[in-house]
């Protein structure tokens, strides 16, 4: 797949889902049904293809395996143009957990997707996590589509349900992102860890769990505060950073160089034991600037340093 370099990475990436989401997914999957996820080892330091986005699935791969990542967060995009079965094989010779799938969700009909239509696209991502043996695959509630609050929330817990039971068969781990309001309206009505918890408690899955962005979510001065009642249901820590709260786009930047308290929310998650995978996720304006390779580069070299240590406290 080859992109535009010309075009912004945030409208890329919008570009990019709504032609994934306009797809039909109802694929067969007949062959899956023996078939449960892995989790991936412990403290799996990965990267999110959406660091990379403009790279192919298989460069992705290669570039990470090189610099001793061992986990992978997948773009379904980039899974669908390069194959699944054919990512199967690379991924198992590249050695890479595949830490989360990216993602599933819209159910509130932000996108231009049906409730129905939304819900077997997620059923069909829960089968491709399956076949990757994917940690968790992410799911983003959707706007609110002028709906209220309590409405949204009512379509997203009954899509979670539904979506729920096909992930217990499967064995497969469902995580829900809350988004930052001030890039992430149009993805998720959902945009802190309290509402994630109330949704989490209303849906009763076992296998319902959150994914915690601290680029989303670390700028909450509460969010250390929330730790100990996040961990028990914590599936994944993304790892992200930015200079202040974004206004509209997707403003990460390097690691360490912006105002998240990222050694304070690695040290609190180490007290309370957390041992699920690190994902690293660089898109937004302020990283535009840099080639992929400084990008990783970089994001090696921080979490080497940063949770070295904290392992070492």
């Amino acid at each position: 797949m080859i992109l535009d370099c010309a075009i912004p990475a945030d409208i890329l990436l919008r570009n990019l889902y709504k032609r994934r989401a306009t797809k039909h997914t109802a694929a067969s999957h007949s062959s899956l049904t023996s078939c449960t996820s892995q989790l991936p080892r412990m403290n799996t330091l990965a990267i999110s293809q959406l660091s990379t986005l403009r790279w192919a699935f298989d460069d992705d791969v290669h570039a990470y395996a090189a610099r001793d990542f061992r986990g992978i967060g997948v773009y379904r995009p980039k899974l669908e143009d390069f194959g699944v079965e054919r990512a199967v094989d690379l991924l198992a010779e590249s050695a890479l957990d595949v830490t989360s799938l990216s993602w599933a969700g819209g159910f509130t009909g932000s996108d231009g997707r049906a409730f129905e239509e939304a819900v077997r696209d997620a059923v069909s991502a829960v089968h491709d996590a399956a076949t990757l043996r994917a940690g968790t695959l992410i799911v983003l509630a959707g706007g609110r589509n002028n709906h209220i609050r309590n409405h949204a929330k009512r379509t997203l817990c009954d899509a979670l349900k539904e979506i729920a039971e096909v992930a217990e068969d499967f064995g497969v781990r469902l995580s829900i992102e809350p988004i930052h309001p001030g890039c992430g309206n149009e993805w998720s009505f959902v945009n802190d860890l309290q509402s994630t918890l109330d949704i989490i408690e209303a849906v009763n899955s076992p296998n319902l769990g959150i994914v915690l962005d601290t680029y989303h979510v670390g700028m909450d001065e509460e969010v250390v505060r929330w730790l100990p009642d996040v961990i028990p249901h914590l599936h994944l820590v993304q790892l992200g950073d930015a200079r202040h709260s974004p206004l509209g786009e997707m403003n990460r930047c390097l690691l360490g160089d912006g105002c998240v308290p990222l050694r304070t929310i690695l040290g609190t998650l180490r007290d309370y034991h957390y041992q699920g995978p690190f994902e690293v996720e660089l898109i937004g304006e302020d990283v535009e600037t840099l080639s992929y390779d400084e990008l990783l580069d970089h994001a090696r070299d921080f979490t080497n340093h940063a949770l070295g240590s904290v392992e070492q406290n």
